[in-house]
């Protein structure tokens, strides 16, 4: 068996190798023949290339001859078009040198023309200054003045003129703002009058203490009046005792000593019990009241005013000023009175109520110590409202209230007027007639030490001078100055309430007899 099979292998491998080289000699002749007729192709490929190349070539020389026949003909149809065009304006340039020329022949005769006028027009002038000088020599000779001296009197004839004119467009300007400024602040003024409606009147210096009886004033008195020496030493207030029946009168121009007085009196009175030793127990008890109303007075205020975070001890200070007077006017009525003035007055303005109103509740906070500490009561308001960490701007209102200082702020200018507001109210505040008197006198001296016043006279209490001058040492434009300078010499040197009205006034006669 295993020879026969490795026969049939043998066999097998033999007739496959045959087979393959079979294949490779049919796969050879196969491939000589395509080679064969691959050449032959490709042949007749090169042979139609070139036929067709040649074709090409000539159609592109034929294409190539009638583009350039085609070009050749139109560059010489635009060479002719702009032969045609360089004529017509060599034509045109032609036409315009003729006009030239004959432009420059007019010209050559106008030149000779306008020379010619030239000359004559200069000859005219030398005529006509020869004759200016000529009239000139005769106006001297006629008017008296020499040319440098009528520019001199020309000049000042305009100065005036013009100083004129600017005093009455001054005054007619000054005239129309304050028209205007002072229709608003009437609107503004009167309405923050009218929605603050004060009640006090001017205080006095003395308070009443009803008696039960007259035999009371003998008790009062003690023996030997050792009961009114007492008082008297303790409270500092001055005890009259006179014919008016069953009342004794305090006398002192500090309220609160005046006041401790009262209470202690009233307390004597009512136990019946009046020697020193119970005098001087009545005057501490009256003493701690009287500091318990001044505490409660200025919260009383702060409340009234609706105005927070105020230090402790400057609502104390308000509350003494219910104690304060200035000319008989109570400072701490009159500080809440300027309070609600100014925040009405900057409500109206649109700004800052609250603040507002704060600087006019302290604007007179200083008057509580100007009977402890020397300097004015604007000073000293400053240095403790700055003491107890005040804003700045409610520190300028106080130093600025009365003037001291000139007002930079709004709030300092509605204080100044609210403060003016609440002082010249009618029966707001007083004066002895002593002082009254010297006032009205000092208004009319400070009028008449001007030059051109003829007469002054005092009027309205006061609230008005009205000052005559003489028409001949002082004219219309002038007055304005006049009025102006007495304004601040009033300003500078006298005291008042209020605002005074000052009136100048010219006058012009013209006299004549009928003979």
């Amino acid at each position: 068996m295993l020879p026969e099979l490795i026969v049939g292998l043998v066999s097998f491998v033999v007739a496959l190798i045959l087979g393959v080289l079979i294949g490779i000699l049919y796969r050879k002749k196969v491939a000589e023949a395509e080679i064969g007729s691959a050449e032959e192709q490709a042949k007749k490929i090169v042979e139609e290339g070139e036929k067709l190349a040649e074709t090409k070539k000539k159609e592109a020389l034929l294409e190539a001859k009638e583009e350039i026949l085609r070009n050749k003909n139109e560059s010489e149809r635009e060479l002719k078009e702009r032969r045609k065009e360089i004529s017509r304006m060599e034509n045109r340039v032609t036409q315009r040198e003729e006009t030239l020329d004959r432009k420059l022949e007019n010209l050559e005769k106008k030149e000779e023309t306008l020379n010619k006028k030239i000359k004559e027009n200069t000859e005219l002038g030398e005529e006509i200054e020869a004759l200016k000088a000529q009239e000139l020599e005769v106006l001297q000779k006629i008017s008296g003045y020499s040319v440098q001296e009528a520019k001199d009197e020309l000049l000042s004839r305009i100065e005036e003129e013009v100083k004129h004119e600017a005093a009455m467009k001054i005054v007619e300007i000054e005239s129309q703002l304050k028209e205007e400024a002072d229709d608003k602040a009437r609107h503004i003024i009167s309405l923050a009058i009218q929605r603050c409606a004060a009640d006090h009147v001017s205080e006095t210096t003395v308070s009443v203490v009803n008696l039960p009886n007259d035999d009371m004033k003998g008790r009062i008195i003690g023996r030997e009046g050792r009961n009114i020496r007492a008082i008297e030493t303790l409270t500092g207030v001055d005890l009259i005792i006179d014919d008016t029946p069953e009342a004794i009168t305090l006398s002192s121009f500090d309220p609160v000593r005046r006041e401790v007085a009262r209470i202690s009196l009233e307390k004597l009175i009512s136990d019946g019990r009046i020697h020193p030793a119970r005098i001087e127990e009545m005057v501490e008890k009256a003493k701690k009241e009287v500091d318990a109303s001044i505490k409660q007075a200025g919260d009383k205020a702060i409340f009234e005013t609706g105005i927070h975070g105020i230090n402790t001890e400057l609502v104390k200070l308000l509350g003494r000023l219910r104690y304060r007077t200035s000319y008989g006017q109570n400072v701490l009525a009159h500080s809440i009175e300027v309070a609600f003035l100014s925040g009405i007055i900057a409500d109206e303005l649109g700004i800052d109520s609250t603040l507002a109103k704060r600087a006019g509740l302290l604007h007179d906070i200083g008057k509580a110590l100007t009977g402890e500490h020397e300097g004015s009561h604007v000073q000293l308001g400053i240095d403790v409202a700055r003491k107890y960490k005040e804003n700045k701007d409610v520190l300028h209102a106080i130093e600025a209230h009365h003037g001291d200082v000139e007002p930079r702020t709004l709030i300092a200018m509605i204080v100044q007027a609210a403060d003016a507001i609440s002082a010249a109210r009618p029966g707001a505040r007083r004066e002895d007639l002593e002082n009254y008197i010297k006032r009205l006198q000092k208004l009319e001296e400070i009028a008449t030490s001007f030059d051109g016043i003829e007469k002054s006279f005092a009027i309205q209490a006061g609230r008005e001078i009205r000052i005559m001058v003489k028409p001949d040492e002082v004219n219309d434009d002038q007055m304005v100055l006049v009025a102006r300078e007495i304004v601040k010499k009033i300003e500078a040197e006298l005291e008042y309430p209020g605002q005074i009205k000052i009136n100048v006034i010219r006058e012009s006669r013209a006299v004549d007899y009928a003979k």
